[in-house]
């Protein structure tokens, strides 16, 4: 047997047996802009990371930011919006000096 074949087998017992029906985030879709953010030669080591829930700074500040454009889009307040939209800048200029950093 293949070790193709084998995995197929176990995936297809484990679906077979519910082992994937209650995942996290079942039914939704994959958010991947933080990964294809990070740099190349980090993703693999975030992701380790990420498994063992251990974000790193980067990834904070990414998800963070993609909050705060959320928020931005959905207020009408214009104190409030220039509020965020410094927020914003501020936050994604530390994340680029975070990643220039690890780059040196």
């Amino acid at each position: 047997m293949s070790i193709e074949k084998f995995i197929e087998d176990q995936i297809s017992k484990a679906m077979a047996e519910g082992e994937f029906d209650n995942l996290p985030g079942k039914g939704r879709p994959l958010d991947l802009n933080a990964y294809f953010q990070t740099p190349e030669d980090l993703r693999l080591c975030y992701s380790i990371l990420k498994n063992g829930n251990f974000a790193p700074p980067e990834v904070d500040l990414l998800k963070e930011i993609e909050s705060l454009k959320q928020q931005l889009a959905s207020t009408g307040d214009e104190e409030q919006r220039q509020r965020l939209a410094k927020l914003i800048t501020d936050k994604t200029l530390t994340f680029k000096m975070l990643v220039e950093k690890r780059q040196r």
